[in-house]
């Protein structure tokens, strides 16, 4: 049970997703105790049931002492002062002149009549200054925080990312930008919170295969803008995560919601076939012509019985080069992994003119043959790849979730005559690893005699 589809296909966003993971069944209070710790003052969360399009959905509330324009829907998307869309919970708000959600500036930037502004006001300043947070600073407030140090490293992985995709937009560094709503207190609280909930459920895959983004233009605190906004048009662009625009007029994914898939993001594609375990429905605050849904799954892979000695074919793709760098063979191996090949590796060989090079090799099904290989040439400068059949005989396995004293772990059992061997898997073993600091060797052993007694 730890791997989570998310159904972006009416975007993403921060309260969309903690309410969605709440909605898979996280403890409140375990989330409450958690938020009760951060150095941050002036909010409070709520957590209800509310109604979209007939359905009956979580929605997590981060309640601020000062209102910000993230839900102002007049606010946002009427840009000449009338109102074309309404709030999604019949909530009103006055037009003034506080920033809109997700901006940023440099901290040599002069301040405008806007950028003084910040939805929220620390208790312990005057009420006229605002909190303009750095990263560092929120990376602080990150580390004492009561949490996992799992859960921090989910939260700190995600500002990072949209620190340096506001910095890109800004045309500055991640050490020049400071936060404004994305540093405030509901943006903090979205993010922490949803880094408890993925290690409350022991995620360790995401599944997102795409995001549905609106269209049209947005206000925000540098003016109107085109949707998607730069700081998310980046983060999808660097992490190569499909996008589809939608006619629907509207922000469907927010910087907050791209940085939280670009950082959990494991894979593109779903199993074959699959089981539901649990949904969880996250709801978000915008009305538009589409509901605001977050849909979250955790599924488990179905998992074929092979009879003893059987024998298939696969694949093995095969290509020399000798022009490309570490850096790419090494990012070209997780593409390759993360879209299906069984098994890719590289090994060092001398080309022509002695010339030292590699030798990739691809192990696949025939139907991920095209796939592979167009991922092959996109991503290294090979310019020819060889292709051959082979046969293999295999044991006969099944994958099983065991219960131990340190969480569910996922093995793999082979058949061989009558006995029965078990492979735990690396992922499981890792997670349990980080959560506890027990090293590696020592809570493998553990973690297999207690499968082991499981099983007999």
């Amino acid at each position: 049970m730890n791997t989570l589809y998310l159904e972006c296909s009416s975007g993403i966003s921060g309260d969309m997703t903690v309410a969605a993971l709440l909605d898979l069944g996280v403890d409140p209070q375990i989330l409450e105790q958690a938020l009760k710790s951060l150095s941050v003052s002036g909010f409070s969360t709520k957590i209800s049931r509310v109604k979209k399009s007939g359905l009956d959905v979580c929605d997590f509330d981060v309640i601020l002492e000062q209102d910000n324009h993230d839900h102002d829907m007049e606010y946002l998307h009427s840009h000449n002062q009338k109102s074309v869309l309404t709030p999604d919970h019949n909530q009103t708000y006055s037009h003034n002149s506080q920033p809109a959600p997700y901006a940023t500036h440099p901290i040599q930037h002069q301040h405008s009549h806007y950028e003084a502004c910040s939805p929220i006001h620390d208790a312990n300043c005057h009420s006229s200054q605002h909190i303009h947070r750095s990263l560092s600073d929120i990376l602080s407030i990150i580390q004492d925080a009561n949490m996992t140090e799992s859960a921090k490293q989910i939260a700190r992985n995600i500002f990072t990312i949209l620190g340096e995709a506001e910095a890109k937009a800004h045309g500055t560094s991640i050490d020049q930008v400071h936060f404004h709503e994305v540093g405030a207190a509901d943006s903090i609280v979205d993010i922490l919170s949803t880094a408890i909930c993925l290690d409350e459920l022991h995620i360790t895959n995401v599944i997102i295969p795409y995001l549905e983004e609106g269209s049209g233009s947005i206000r925000c605190q540098h003016g109107i803008l085109p949707v998607p906004v730069p700081a998310t048009t980046y983060i999808i662009q660097k992490y190569q995560i499909p996008l589809h625009i939608s006619e629907i007029k509207g922000e469907f994914v927010t910087p907050t919601g791209a940085a939280i898939a670009a950082a959990i993001r494991t894979s593109g594609k779903l199993p074959e076939q699959f089981h539901i375990l649990r949904t969880g429905l996250g709801g978000g605050k915008r009305m538009y012509e589409r509901p605001s849904i977050l849909r979250a799954m955790l599924i488990e892979p179905v998992t074929k019985n092979i009879k003893p000695d059987s024998t298939d074919c696969i694949y093995k793709l095969e290509t020399n080069i000798d022009d490309c760098s570490g850096e790419m063979m090494g990012y070209a191996m997780d593409c390759l992994m993360q879209s299906g090949a069984k098994d890719a590796y590289f090994f060092p060989i001398y080309m022509k003119k002695n010339r030292p090079a590699y030798q990739l090799n691809v192990l696949c099904t025939e139907k991920d043959i095209s796939k592979l290989e167009q991922i092959i040439f996109q991503q290294t400068t090979t310019i020819g790849i060889r292709r051959q059949p082979m046969e293999r005989t295999i044991l006969p396995r099944r994958m099983q979730t065991i219960e131990t004293t340190y969480g569910n772990v996922q093995v793999k059992l082979c058949s061989l005559s009558e006995q029965t061997r078990i492979y735990l898997e690396y992922d499981s073993v890792i997670r349990i690893s980080r959560q506890t600091g027990i090293p590696y060797p020592v809570i493998y052993q553990k973690l297999l005699d207690q499968c082991r007694n499981k099983i007999q």
